[in-house]
C-alpha cells in the first residue's frame, strides 16, 4: 500500500468519525474512534507515538 493510498484511507475515514460524532467533542473521543476504525481495517496502529526530537 502506498502512502497515498493510507493517507486517502486515513482522510476519509477521520471525515466519517466527525460527521458521525458531530463538532464539539474532545480530540481523544475522535482519535479513540478513527483508531478503532483503522484496527478494524486490519491497519496497524499506534496512539499518542513518542517521537525524537532533533533539533
Amino acid at each position: 500500500m502506498s502512502e497515498n493510498d493510507l493517507s486517502r484511507i486515513v482522510f476519509n475515514l477521520a471525515l466519517k468519525v466527525h460527521q458521525t460524532l458531530g463538532p464539539g467533542l474532545l480530540e481523544s473521543a475522535y482519535e479513540e474512534c478513527l483508531f478503532y476504525e483503522l484496527r478494524k481495517l486490519g491497519l496497524s496502529v499506534e496512539k499518542q507515538k513518542a517521537l525524537p526530537l532533533i533539533v
